[in-house]
């Protein structure tokens, strides 16, 4: 049993790591998608068109995205106490700069500091992680994950904020928030049993590079795959849509803004419960559970509102297929319940597969994921320009998953094969594997009896 299992059994230590790391987390999150409510009201003061309304809102998502690999390595020799503790220091300092800024240019450096809080989630996967046992760090890792909801609170109360005090307020009352949660995270936490024990022994933590030697496998890469769509999407579509609400509905920005915290809260706080159903019944099974029920309502949302006119008997028929406002609402709140399960799945697999990278692995793959919530945003106001179509986005989102799916269908199928080499004989034919060698040709070749039967069924 690893030093982590150990620890989890005695102690209050594992407990108040997992929820300190999942309000803290939930404070970050809340910041990192400060944009998706306050950039509505900055594209309304400076005219911005989509696609630069796309990139204000994706910007933080890229320097939380990029600064999760190494912050990700850092855990892992440093520890994650201290670590988390810098992040939301140092985000804490860029959300308050954030209300002195005045021009596009300007919002978009800050919104680069503002990103740093995102790179919370992979310094808190490698802390919590070295707490539990493999067979609970799904579930650990899924509440922690929860944390996600963050983005919800910011949909609930920034708007309120804004209405009432301005978009500077809603920075800086964020910015205490990340201030005095820093505080309290260090207060009540402990470094991990694996940094505890590493001390305890002089070991001096791996080099950079031999943290980084997982990432030479296609199979991180697959896995980053599967996060740019579970974690990238939910990150684009939390952002996205009260700018979707806006202007395919026509609602104001306090109702939209509730509306998408209606698609953050179940995407968020499902996550639990896949961490809870991977160490229960397996991740790849949960993944396929997540990748086809995304398809299908992808598919569904991908759908344009279109007018049709048939040649009846009488005349022209006219009528129009288009998604409903309440349907449009439910099929975007399924949506995420998905995502959340396949959030968690996917974490589940990188303890499992390299328990000693955790923060390198995990952090790839939650950079590759953080990037979707960065490039998506943007290639939704681009296609929205471009086409013209509201639910492109949607169209792109169905493209991914279904990549996604065959690929990791193929891979499973490899990986089976490889390691029951008898799977590749043929399955219709089980008496052909009790087969000998082939018969002389000038004999003629013997039908098994139940070959005579498939032919003849044929």
């Amino acid at each position: 049993m690893s030093m982590s299992a150990g620890v989890t059994a005695k102690g209050s230590g594992p407990g108040r790591a997992l929820w300190s790391s999942t309000v803290a987390f939930t404070v970050c999150f809340a910041a990192w998608t400060i944009f998706s409510i306050i950039g509505v009201q900055i594209k309304r003061d400076l005219g911005l068109s989509d696609f630069q309304f796309g990139l204000l809102v994706g910007t933080p998502i890229l320097t939380g995205s990029l600064v999760r690999l190494v912050l990700g390595i850092w855990a892992d020799q440093y520890g994650g106490r201290l670590v988390f503790t810098g992040v939301m220091l140092a985000a804490a300092a860029a959300t308050f700069l954030l209300s002195y800024a005045y021009d596009y240019p300007t919002f978009l450096l800050a919104a680069l500091g503002v990103g740093i809080a995102g790179g919370a989630f992979s310094v808190g996967v490698a802390y919590v992680s070295k707490w539990y046992p493999k067979e609970k760090q799904g579930t650990a890792l899924g509440i922690f994950g929860a944390g996600n909801v963050g983005s919800a609170v910011t949909k609930f109360l920034a708007p309120v904020v804004m209405v009432a005090l301005g978009w500077q307020a809603v920075a800086q009352i964020w910015a205490l928030a990340l201030l005095v949660t820093a505080v309290l995270f260090y207060l009540l936490t402990e470094d991990d049993p694996d940094l505890a024990a590493r001390r305890a022994r002089g070991v001096k933590a791996e080099s950079f590079a031999e943290m980084m030697a997982p990432l030479k496998n296609l199979q991180v890469w697959r896995f980053s795959l599967y996060y740019f769509f579970v974690f990238g999407g939910f990150v684009a579509l939390a952002l996205w849509l009260p700018r979707y609400y806006v202007g395919v509905y026509g609602l104001d920005i306090v109702t939209a803004g509730l509306l998408g915290a209606a698609y953050s809260i179940p995407g968020s706080i499902f996550r639990v419960l896949g961490g809870t159903m991977s160490d229960k019944y397996g991740a790849r099974k949960v993944m396929y559970w997540t990748f086809i029920g995304s398809v299908i309502c992808t598919f569904l949302l991908s759908y344009p509102a279109t007018r049709y006119v048939v040649d009846g008997i009488h005349g022209p028929i006219e009528f129009t297929i288009a998604i409903g406002f309440v349907p449009f609402m439910l099929l975007t709140m399924v949506l995420g319940f998905f995502m959340s399960l396949g959030k968690a799945a996917v974490y589940k697999h990188i303890p499992v597969y390299y328990p000693g990278r955790v923060g390198a692995v995990g952090g790839v793959v939650g950079l590759i994921g953080g990037l979707g919530g960065f490039v998506l945003p943007i290639a939704f106001g681009a296609m929205n320009d471009l086409t013209g179509v509201w639910t492109s986005c949607f169209m792109l989102l169905f493209l991914i998953v279904a990549v996604s799916l065959a690929w990791m269908h193929f891979a499973i199928r490899r990986m089976e094969t490889k390691a029951h080499p008898e799977l590749r004989a043929p399955q219709d034919l089980p008496e052909a594997e009790g087969l000998g060698a082939a018969p002389p040709a000038s004999m003629p070749s013997p039908i098994p009896t139940g070959s005579r039967r498939l032919a003849a069924g044929d």
